[in-house]
């Protein structure tokens, strides 16, 4: 595996990839990898012939007060385990390579599904994230770009600008990978304790209750949603937000709405967690 920190050395290997008639995938991530990274880059390989994954903790999606700093950066331990997953590139740019210029003054801003879910408390969060990966998308130039569907606002918000800026990429999102008592993989899943990581499964048991009473015939959202907050923080969760939302524009959902996404995020001691499900409700 070849370790590349420049965006003119990733550009030239890639170009002698292409030439090779090599399809190329990207796995953009933040680092710090686990179980459900890998599962990203097993993606990933699926489609295509060589796999680049990105290692950049991006300060531009890091809010006032949110942990950039205390981001847990172990490149070396990543590096170990991406050869083992016979990853072909990591591509591990400095702050410096990312933003050339300093501040940054250009923004990708995918606008109205950044206003909800966790944007709708952490302002510019995903104009960060678009800035980025559109960087990403022109350093690499990927036919597949595959990213978790635990970041369900995420995925939806880059698609949307791969679509509009015509990239021609390929976008896969991937399911959530979970540990065995279904707590969604997550970095920050390390800052929990002992008994907040015992307790933590009960964020996704709440979206499960929440999908059974949908499915059972409730429609009124808003209510249902206040429910599950109500015993989240019963139980030691300071939440965030619980929603049930419209799939494709993020919106609470409507009583008519059939494509659904149940999220919800929540603060368990340190770590903000976050989940979701998807379901289809049958036409009216």
């Amino acid at each position: 595996m070849e370790q590349l920190h420049g965006v003119a050395e990733v550009r030239e290997l890639v170009a002698q990839w292409r030439h090779a008639g090599h399809t190329i995938g990207l796995v953009p991530t933040m680092g710090n990898l686990h179980d459900g990274h890998l599962s990203l880059m097993r993606e990933a390989r699926r489609h295509c012939d060589r796999v680049v994954v990105s290692i950049f903790v991006n300060p531009t999606q890091f809010g006032p007060g949110e942990d950039f700093d205390a981001y847990p950066r172990t490149l070396d331990a990543d590096a170990a385990r991406l050869r083992e997953a016979g990853v072909e590139v990591l591509f591990a740019p400095t702050v410096e390579a990312m933003y050339p210029l300093g501040a940054n003054r250009t923004w990708v801003d995918v606008d109205a599904l950044g206003d909800y879910l966790c944007g709708a408390d952490r302002p510019g969060h995903f104009r960060g994230v678009a800035t980025v990966v559109s960087k990403l998308f022109n350093i690499v130039q990927p036919d597949v770009a595959v990213f978790g569907e635990k970041d369900f606002q995420q995925l939806a918000i880059l698609r949307r600008m791969a679509a509009e800026l015509l990239f021609p990429i390929r976008l896969i999102g991937a399911p959530t990978a979970r540990e065995a008592d279904g707590l969604a993989m997550s970095s920050r899943n390390g800052f929990l304790t002992e008994t907040e990581r015992a307790r933590a499964p009960l964020l996704q048991q709440h979206l499960q209750d929440a999908r059974r009473a949908v499915e059972q015939g409730e429609r009124d959202y808003r209510a249902l949603e206040k429910r599950i907050a109500v015993s989240l923080a019963e139980h030691g969760f300071d939440v965030d937000y619980v929603t049930v939302a419209n799939a494709t524009t993020l919106a609470p959902a409507a009583a008519e709405d059939r494509e659904l996404v149940i999220a919800a995020a929540a603060r368990l001691g340190r770590p903000r967690l976050i989940d979701n499900l998807t379901l289809s409700l049958p036409a009216a």
